[in-house]
């Protein structure tokens, strides 16, 4: 693979070290340099060019935000943030991922392999299935995977509601999600799972599919913006 170079902005010590601990798992990932806060940042990028950047939010004098804004060609970001209320609005500038901090090393690698993987054309997986059989009564009804819109937990039943309507399955929504392909089925709330191609708008806390408005609970914004990006 490919060396991909990378500086950390954040203006906390122990965040720098705690990145730089996790990014020595990957022989690929060179660091370029630390920044404490994005002036020093927006010096350095006047005549330097890297890979990746690991970008804090919130710091004094210029937020990540701003500091993205002013970069006419930026590079690949991935958010480190304790706030998760900015997760939205970093997905509408384009970023990687978003790691809601404390985050663990497993949640990590996958913002890393985004970050990897959106450098090769994306395939279709042979083994990922088109199609999925659902209890339902006494019966086991065939839906398409691009059918389903989303589904709403109902105690240890959920109701999946897909194109043709709706079926009640004598499953927990844990256990639904854990048959669904997780690349395009999203947990956004402890109640609802949705189809990520099937979203027509994301607004504030509420996610539009099919013209219903369903819900995204707090500790999923970072989550759902990790999909949408």
């Amino acid at each position: 693979m490919e060396q991909v170079t990378y500086v950390i902005l954040d203006d906390e010590p122990i965040a720098h070290r705690i990145i730089e601990g996790y990014c020595e798992n990957f022989s690929f990932l060179a660091k370029a340099g630390n920044f404490y806060n994005g002036f020093e940042a927006l010096e350095y990028f006047r005549s330097n060019q890297v890979d990746l950047i690991f970008l804090d939010i919130n710091m004094p004098k210029l937020t990540g935000f701003e500091l993205l804004k002013s970069l006419p060609n930026p590079p690949k970001v991935i958010v480190t943030s304790a706030h998760q209320e900015f997760a939205l609005q970093g997905y509408e500038l384009d970023i990687a991922d978003y790691l809601l901090k404390p985050f663990s090393l497993d949640r990590f690698i996958k913002a890393i392999n985004k970050v990897t993987s959106s450098n090769t054309p994306a395939s279709k997986k042979e083994d990922e299935p088109e199609r999925i059989f659902l209890k339902s009564d006494k019966k086991h009804v065939q839906l398409k995977m691009q059918e389903i819109l989303y589904v709403e937990a109902l105690g240890n039943y959920c109701k999946v509601f897909h194109s043709g309507g709706m079926i009640i399955c004598p499953e927990k929504i844990s256990d639904l999600e854990s048959k669904l392909p997780s690349h395009n089925f999203i947990r956004v709330h402890k109640s609802y799972l949705i189809n990520r191609h099937r979203i027509e708008y994301v607004e504030g806390n509420q996610i539009s599919i099919s013209g219903i408005k369903v819900p995204v609970g707090q500790t999923y914004k970072a989550n759902l913006l990790g999909y949408l990006t």
